[in-house]
């Protein structure tokens, strides 16, 4: 009985530290190259990029691991919609006040913006085709 008691707790133990060591490798996942054509906006830019046209703001955060798989689809979708809509990025840490005043209460959230005007609201990991379908649903409206 007692070889069986100890089996389990050693079983334990051994799943205890793999989660341990998997979640530190994730939480360091490095955030990866952002494109060139995506903006990050902090509290003196944030008015002035979306008062004009369609511009997809995704708030996030460097903890978050979804926000962090979103980065590479978010670069394909600057890329691909070019200067058809604008695509945004606010660091909830930095700008928290920001994230307030537009209810975020998750993360990834991307908002969309027409002319200033919230159009739109994205939560949780999309696909690249999702995110330019929801934006060229407004290039035309």
């Amino acid at each position: 009985m007692i070889i069986v008691i100890f089996s389990i707790c050693a079983v334990l133990a051994l799943f205890a530290g793999y989660l341990f060591f998997a979640y530190r490798k994730m939480k360091n996942i490095p955030i990866g190259p952002e494109s060139t054509r995506i903006k990050n906006l902090t509290d003196k830019n944030f008015s002035n990029q979306i008062k004009n046209g369609i511009s997809l703001v995704d708030f996030w955060a460097s903890w978050c691991m979804p926000c962090k798989m979103m980065i590479p689809v978010l670069n394909d979708v600057a890329e691909e919609m070019g200067d058809h809509a604008a695509i945004c990025k606010v660091n909830i840490e930095e700008y928290q006040f920001i994230a307030q005043k537009y209810s975020v209460r998750n993360i990834p959230t991307m908002v969309i913006f027409k002319n200033g005007k919230e159009v739109d609201r994205v939560v949780g990991v999309k696909s690249k085709d999702f995110i330019i379908n929801k934006l060229n649903m407004l290039k035309y409206k």
